[in-house]
């Protein structure tokens, strides 16, 4: 028998070994797993959602001579960091290495938010909150959502909407906590104690979680033939593009309301907490529906919506329309977040490689994360109290992703013959 030669041959032999085995579909282990990723969620984008209630508050004290699009460059490059990381975490978790990951992970996310809390200058706050939380958290996102893909098949979307709420809740208690402690004990204890809450919660994911088998055969970073799948590649494309406007108003939403409502400082400051707790039941309920009726089937209206909700919030001028946008804007943003692993996973022939499909796509995603907020930052303009720029181009960006991943989902349907994708 020849050997093959091939450089197609070549790559499949490094980037796929085996499947894996089975996924045990429940039990106590797994669950504890969903336990150990709703906390590494709460720690990790909670972290992110809560930028928002950083944003105004740097503006207004710590980094006032900074322009908004400066400031909103640390909270990007943190989100970009922590989907952007996936390209190495990815293998690495289909390594076998969660432990290692979710320690190194622990531990930068812990030590930036200790460093943010002593930071004077913005380059201070760029390198602590911005590159060492995101490289931090980044470690710790691939695991969070590849380990409850691997523990469960009938189950998949819900258990990891139940995880994926954890940064929901993150971004509920974050917020809250700074804004209850700031005034009373100042920038950097209140930030401290966000670092002890979160380094509690990190003991408790490294103390439940374990890999499903042990470590695999090395493969590639980068799965080039994974491309070749037209609905991920359609998918992927569309989740950059989603990205890249679906934060613009978890990051301006206060700043936008103290510019131009007549709005209690108060209030304002608790229109960030409104939309992280709509969107706790966003990454819930669309995640069991998405059992029942495809994964796919539930992100394409959900980011539609999204989009459509963007391009509404331009006309928003009084209290009680912008609460409903906080809730009806959490709720389906939230959805678009959660349902992206269960999408992934429904399109990966092999659950070996899960983790590195998924690195893949947000990886790519992640470029809409690292852009997307300091362009609509650099549309807004304060001095004229003018969102509209801003707010269209997030609506038009979330529109065109929702147009790719309809396009997935078509293709889809028609390669399984059926409608529930």
């Amino acid at each position: 028998m020849s050997r093959p030669t091939t450089s197609s041959t070549t790559e499949e032999t490094k980037s796929y070994s085996p499947p894996s085995p089975a996924p045990v579909d429940g039990g106590l282990q797994a669950w504890l797993q969903v336990l150990g990723s709703f906390f590494l969620f709460f720690s990790s984008w909670g972290i992110v959602n809560s930028f928002g209630v950083y944003q105004t508050y740097y503006e207004s004290a710590l980094l006032s001579t900074s322009s908004s699009s400066n400031i909103s460059w640390i909270g990007s490059i943190q989100a970009f960091l922590l989907v952007f990381v996936g390209v190495v975490t990815g293998p690495v978790f289909d390594l076998g290495y969660l432990r290692s990951l979710l320690l190194t992970g622990s531990f930068l996310t812990v030590f930036g938010i200790m460093m943010t809390s002593i930071s004077t200058q913005y380059y201070q706050v760029f390198l602590s909150q911005g590159i060492c939380i995101g490289l931090g958290s980044g470690c710790l996102f691939i695991p969070s959502i590849a380990i409850v893909a691997v523990y469960f098949t009938t189950n998949r979307a819900l258990a990891t909407g139940i995880a994926v709420s954890g940064s929901s809740i993150g971004g509920i208690v974050y917020p809250i906590t700074f804004r209850a402690l700031q005034p009373q004990i100042g920038f950097s204890w209140a930030t401290r104690v966000l670092g002890f809450i979160t380094l509690s919660l990190l003991c408790i994911s490294i103390a439940v979680m374990r890999p499903l088998t042990g470590p695999k055969p090395p493969r590639s970073l980068w799965i080039p033939s994974a491309f070749r799948t037209v609905p991920y590649t359609l998918h992927t494309l569309g989740v950059f593009l989603t990205f890249l406007g679906l934060y613009f108003p978890l990051f301006y939403i206060q700043t936008y309301a103290l510019t131009l409502l007549p709005i209690s400082t108060d209030l304002a400051f608790y229109l960030l907490a409104i939309v992280n707790a709509a969107s706790a039941f966003g990454r819930i309920l669309p995640n069991f529906l998405a059992d029942k009726l495809g994964a796919l089937n539930m992100l394409l209206p959900c980011t539609f919506a999204s989009g459509l909700l963007c391009l509404c919030w331009i006309t928003i001028k009084d209290v009680p329309g912008i609460i409903i946008f906080c809730i009806l804007y959490g709720f389906f943003s939230g959805a678009f977040v959660s349902l992206i692993p269960a999408v992934v996973a429904k399109l990966t022939p092999d659950m070996a490689v899960v983790g590195t499909w998924m690195g893949m796509s947000l990886a790519i995603g992640a470029l809409g994360l690292l852009i997307g907020n300091p362009i609509a930052g650099a549309l807004v303009n304060l001095s004229e109290r003018e969102f509209y720029r801003a707010q269209a181009f997030s609506g038009a960006a979330i529109l065109a992703g929702a147009v790719l991943i309809g396009g997935a989902r078509m293709i889809r349907a028609r390669e399984l013959k059926a409608w529930k994708v």
